[in-house]
């Protein structure tokens, strides 16, 4: 059953069948920043217009993840997930990256181009995922577990990525844990449904710190089964943070989901999943500023969120008016000490070495 430790590690061990998770006793309190006002669409052409100009007089890249609002999606440069456009601000010949998402993204961004100036265009964009671990913890859980492999995922701090041996995604993350030497325990963090899902994907136990993003974990099995029976023909996609990833895979292996319509992705994979499918509807488990790019991949599909409110307030601190003001007054620099940096690029650059 999940249980938490003697020591003061949030961890559990391997999940039973049937088991719920839940972190929240654990958590750190969540208190996304208020949304802001959307702005009219003149106001967008104009704000979009100064941007690109600044854009080439500071010979910057502006890279905005998924989950960003519309109007920053479809200014940036280039869009995509949060290890994907880090690899994207590394082969740039731009001296200034522009930053569109949440704090450890850009961090990553710096770790992978530490001679690029990165900026990013609010200091409130945070994340409840990777504020769930410090390197104080991963230090003292690999105090107790000193033969163990460390795993975390992405979303974790440049501090955190320090004291990594392998860094995953979550399109990647069973590739990778299927790489290391099966007599090897893993230590796998901070996000506890992700580390569910690569568990049962490899059959192979791990110990799984207990973090959730807020956001994801509030997208629970009932609202999952109540879409599929409105939407009996349509394309189920999860994102593996969902607090019903682990339930939807029990669903697969019990018969009670259709296993041809049903997938686990990632943002991106989600994106390339609708290019090729020729269904007609896609219920979506994930957070709602995936629709945007997803509308754009296939705008004549249909796409239903899994449920109402999937919204993540720290990725919508980013606006236009603030992204034109970090490009025009050049503030809110990112900066990562070189020694964490140089550590920290060691279990990306590990991770990739499996994947690509």
């Amino acid at each position: 059953m999940t249980h938490v430790s003697e020591t003061t590690t949030p961890e559990r061990s391997a999940i039973e069948t049937g088991d719920m998770l839940r972190a929240e006793p654990y958590m750190l309190p969540v208190v996304p920043p208020p949304l802001p006002e959307s702005p009219g669409p003149e106001e967008i052409a104009d704000l979009s217009a100064e941007i690109r100009e600044l854009t080439a007089q500071k010979n910057a890249v502006i890279l905005a993840h998924n989950y960003q609002v519309p109007e920053v999606q479809d200014v940036a440069d280039y869009t995509g997930d949060s290890l994907g456009l880090s690899i994207e601000a590394a082969s740039t010949s731009a001296e200034r990256i522009v930053f569109c998402g949440v704090h450890f993204m850009a961090e990553t961004a710096k770790v992978l181009s530490p001679d690029k100036t990165v900026l990013i265009p609010d200091t409130r964009a945070g994340c409840s995922l990777a504020d769930g671990i410090t390197a104080q913890q991963v230090r003292d859980w690999k105090a107790e577990n000193p033969d163990a492999v460390v795993v975390m995922y992405v979303n974790t701090t440049a501090d955190v990525k320090a004291e990594t041996d392998y860094c995953v995604t979550s399109s990647n993350a069973v590739a990778v844990v299927n790489a290391i030497p099966h007599e090897k325990e893993i230590l796998f963090g901070p996000d506890m449904f992700l580390g569910s899902y690569v568990e049962k994907m490899t059959k192979r136990p791990m110990k799984v710190w207990m973090g959730e993003c807020h956001v994801h974990a509030g997208i629970r099995p009932a609202d999952l089964q109540g879409m599929l029976d409105d939407h009996p023909g349509a394309d189920l996609m999860i994102h593996p943070e969902c607090g019903c990833s682990t339930s939807a895979m029990e669903y697969l292996a019990c018969g009670d989901i259709d296993p041809d319509r049903t997938y686990i992705l990632s943002t991106g994979g989600m994106i390339e999943h609708v290019k090729q499918s020729d269904a007609p509807e896609f219920i979506v488990a994930t957070e709602e500023g995936i629709f945007h790019p997803l509308r754009k991949a296939a705008p004549d599909r249909t796409f239903i969120p899994a449920t109402e409110g999937a919204v993540c307030g720290f990725m919508k601190t980013i606006t236009l008016r603030g992204l034109r003001d970090a490009l025009r007054d050049d503030k809110y620099h990112v900066e990562v000490a070189p020694e964490i940096a140089e550590r920290a690029r060691i279990p990306i650059e590990r991770m990739i070495s499996i994947t690509g």
